[in-house]
């Protein structure tokens, strides 16, 4: 397997950058760029389509295009759900207000919401 892929953007050698210009004196042209290929499997931030397009530009230019065939691949035809338990709690504080002369302690009560899946 090659260390490097060609952005998949089958645009990406219009767009006038000076990191596509390759070529001397009259025979300049703009190329497709290339691509590392490395296994960020383990970072949060890695998608996977890092490997296949040189930036998000790219990569949106080319979903813009092709975005019926990858809808295609999978189609959703009803919603999914998730059975979950929602849990509201409710606890009592107090906040410092100014009242043009001093400060005092006003009680307020704030409420919290927890999302659990349930185990099915």
């Amino acid at each position: 397997m090659s260390d490097y892929n060609w952005c998949h953007n089958p645009d990406c050698h219009k767009i006038e950058t000076q990191s596509r210009v390759r070529g001397t004196g009259d025979n300049k042209v703009l190329r497709t760029r290339k691509i590392r290929v490395r296994d960020f499997s383990g970072y949060h931030w890695f998608q996977g389509w890092e490997n296949h397009f040189c930036n998000v530009s790219c990569f949106f230019q080319f979903m813009k295009v092709h975005y019926q065939e990858v809808v295609n691949i999978a189609p959703v035809k009803k919603p999914s759900e998730t059975p979950i338990q929602v849990v509201t709690t409710k606890s009592q504080d107090y906040r410092m207000r100014y009242n043009g002369n001093d400060y005092e302690k006003v009680p307020f009560t704030s409420t919290a919401t927890t999302i659990t899946l349930k185990n099915t």
